[in-house]
């Protein structure tokens, strides 16, 4: 925050996995940033690190946060599971709350936590139709031919 380096990743298996991961921070209960990477292809410590300054910092729907803020930060970091495919006839399929969501088509995708869909109470349906929208498309975007699916799982931290 005051542009002290980064803490040293510490030196723990967990931290050399390859996994993507998304940080959510929130201030006070409301949702402050959010960002992360899909992909698995790089060590778990640094993508953490990395995302966890840019989810404070750079997420374009929000302002930076301020030190005046820090006493009422939570941090959650979100280590994805590999992806997997996803019919759109079996949409019904999906758990709330333990499914999360990546749809692609073309050049845009969307994703959405596993825990998103818990929280704002949706089913199967209005989840797949938000992380549509989450991807510019429109909600109805993952029954048509084109759109690719994917479920994963989520293993999430907070403090």
């Amino acid at each position: 925050m005051r542009g002290d380096s980064a803490p040293e990743i510490p030196d723990v298996p967990g931290a050399r996995l390859r996994r993507g991961a998304f940080v959510t921070v929130a201030v006070a209960g409301a949702l402050r940033g959010c960002l992360g990477r899909i992909l698995g292809d790089r060590p778990l410590g640094p993508v953490v690190r990395a995302m966890a300054a840019a989810a404070a910092r750079e997420d374009a729907r929000f302002p930076p946060l301020a030190p005046e803020e820090l006493p009422e930060l939570h941090v959650e970091v979100s280590v994805l599971g590999e992806p997997a495919p996803l019919a759109a006839a079996d949409a019904a399929r999906v758990t709330i709350g333990r499914d999360g969501l990546l749809v692609r088509r073309g050049r845009v995708s969307g994703l959405l936590l596993p825990q998103v869909a818990l929280e704002c109470g949706w089913g199967p349906e209005e989840f797949l139709a938000a992380t549509c929208r989450k991807a510019g498309l429109g909600p109805d975007a993952w029954r048509e031919p084109g759109t690719e699916l994917f479920t994963f799982l989520a293993d999430v931290f907070g403090e």
